[in-house]
């Protein structure tokens, strides 16, 4: 990975995020790996690797597990842990926060601020550089923001912001 002079913004990450990431390069490093290398050796004996469906699926299996494992190796490395439970500021939106908004037609929506590598809009957790999140870092409740889309212009309403508990 080539130096970027320092204007990458930093890959932030909450504990849990870190945590799924280490454990699926562990589970793919540790277990899946060495199983498929296996399985890959066994069928490199089994005579004419062109026409062998198991040594080509495995190869072809083993490129796209050591893409992931070499991905989350650097994403593991370039990471700042950020632990939500220890913001300080608890009153203004800041990455880790739970905020609940309100659009102009009242219509509301829950977010977490989370880091890019946790990120699933499924869930409610947004990455803490997205448009929508960055409209609402450093905001309080009451506060109104607008949030520039590709498509439209909303303003959203912060009604609550909450962050983990200290364990």
């Amino acid at each position: 990975m080539a130096d970027d002079g320092g204007t990458r913004p930093p890959r932030f990450i909450t504990p849990e995020g870190f945590a799924r990431l280490r454990a699926e390069y562990e589970q793919l490093f540790g277990t899946e790996r060495p199983r498929l290398v296996e399985t890959i050796g066994w069928a490199a004996g089994n005579g004419d690797r062109s026409e062998n469906g198991d040594y080509i699926y495995g190869r072809k299996r083993l490129r796209e597990i050591d893409r992931r494992i070499s991905y989350l190796s650097r994403a593991m490395k370039h990471a700042r842990v950020i632990d939500p439970a220890a913001q300080v500021e608890r009153d203004r939106v800041r990455f880790g926060a739970t905020v609940e908004l309100a659009d102009e037609d009242d219509k509301r929506r829950v977010l977490t601020l989370v880091g890019e590598d946790e990120a699933d809009a499924t869930l409610g957790q947004v990455n803490w550089q997205a448009p929508i999140a960055r409209a609402l870092i450093g905001a309080k409740v009451g506060d109104e923001r607008t949030v520039e889309l590709p498509a439209i212009t909303k303003r959203y309403e912060v009604m609550m912001i909450a962050y983990p508990v200290k364990r």
